[in-house]
């Protein structure tokens, strides 16, 4: 199994360095966030992702999710490892206190984003997209239906996904077809298939709340048209308890070349009652409050990743003997091959190139932290 060591030092590093950002600094909300909290935070986050969720990524691999008489079930130890992260309070960390979250800013949570990347970026999906939609719901929803939903989501007991892509589609999504029938009761019965979601289905969190992009039947065609639905799995009660099941099934589980622990679905809606989140037919610059955080999230992927191949490169590098080198101090037998000058150089590229990485991921959190924060 590969190892891993989480950066903190790293990452403090840039805490405390490269903080002196005017518009970051004039957010009110974040003056109490001192070095010393942000590095017992970090601290902890380590242990829970070196400890806890690194053996997950092997096992996530060898036993990947299935769809068994149409229930998703997750790899072994997804459960017992997923109870344990919400009851420490991870899904929280960058939420509003208002909603039962710790108001961490973004700097910090996405240090936690490229721990969980490293570890295992299967098991971080099921939690990912919770938070994308949450700042999407935050953003754009009535106070009743944040009341209702939100604190769920922030405690991780419940999950949620972005539905947007189509088989007639793809990407071009003013083709979309789903269809959304308005009802007497303000309700919505949403009706249409969506491919390529990310946890779409699984048996890690009570309820998933799908936020699903579709078409009124008196709306025009082409991007114009398309509203945004918070569509649930289960219906949730006015005194905010789970109902009976949506119309909402799983037609299968997408086979991937990686990340195999991860649900990728297809789900059918099928008269499933949904509720409009914004204005009518304004659905995609509202689903672009959650995507074009996603897009930072998902590169903080590849920064998680660049790290645990990085440690596992130069821990290989230490112990496998190849030739002599130009320099070589052995006199029986072959050098490692850290001491052959092309592989450390290559190894100092990657760390370079990591340490870019992590600094941008840095300076992207703190201009989301104004975007979404900042008065002017």
């Amino acid at each position: 199994m590969p190892s891993y060591t989480a950066p903190v030092d790293d990452m403090m590093f840039l805490f405390e360095k490269l903080r002196n950002n005017q518009k970051y600094n004039e957010l009110e909300k974040y003056k109490e966030v001192t070095t010393d909290l942000v590095k017992d935070i970090l601290q902890e986050a380590a242990k829970i992702n070196q400890n806890l969720i690194l053996p997950l990524a092997k096992a996530g691999d060898e036993n990947p999710a299935v769809l068994e008489n149409g229930v998703v079930r997750t790899p072994p130890g997804y459960k017992e490892a997923y109870k344990k992260y919400i009851e420490d309070g991870w899904t929280s960390l960058s939420c509003d206190p208002k909603y039962g979250g710790q108001g961490m800013p973004k700097t910090v949570s996405a240090f936690f984003d490229e721990m969980l990347s490293s570890a295992s970026l299967s098991f971080k999906l099921y939690s990912e997209l919770s938070i994308g939609a949450y700042n999407c719901i935050n953003h754009h929803a009535t106070d009743d239906i944040k009341n209702k939903y939100l604190p769920k989501i922030v405690e991780g007991k419940w999950s949620g996904t972005m539905c947007l892509t189509e088989p007639v589609c793809g990407t071009d999504l003013g083709l979309l077809r789903t269809k959304a029938r308005k009802q007497t009761d303000g309700t919505y019965k949403i009706s249409g298939q969506k491919i390529f979601i990310t946890s779409g289905d699984h048996d890690l969190t009570e309820n998933i709340i799908h936020l699903v992009l579709a078409r009124a039947d008196d709306s025009p065609a082409g991007t114009k048209g398309i509203s945004l639905f918070l569509v649930p799995k289960f219906v949730v009660k006015d005194d905010g308890t789970i109902g009976p099941r949506n119309g909402i099934s799983t037609g299968s589980i997408e086979t991937k070349m990686g990340i195999k622990g991860s649900a990728t679905c297809v789900l059918n809606f099928d008269d499933a009652t949904g509720y409009m989140i914004g204005a009518k037919e304004k659905g995609l610059s509202a689903m672009f409050t959650m995507m074009n955080l996603e897009r930072i999230v998902v590169g903080i992927q590849g920064l998680g990743i660049s790290e645990i191949a990085y440690q596992n490169s130069l821990t290989y590098a230490k112990e496998r003997k190849q030739g002599k080198s130009n320099n070589s101090s052995s006199k029986n037998g072959a050098d490692f091959i850290i001491e052959h000058a092309d592989i450390r150089r290559t190894l100092l590229n990657m760390k370079s190139i990591i340490e870019g990485e992590r600094a941008l991921c840095f300076w992207l959190s703190q201009q989301t932290e104004v975007s979404l924060n900042h008065p002017d």
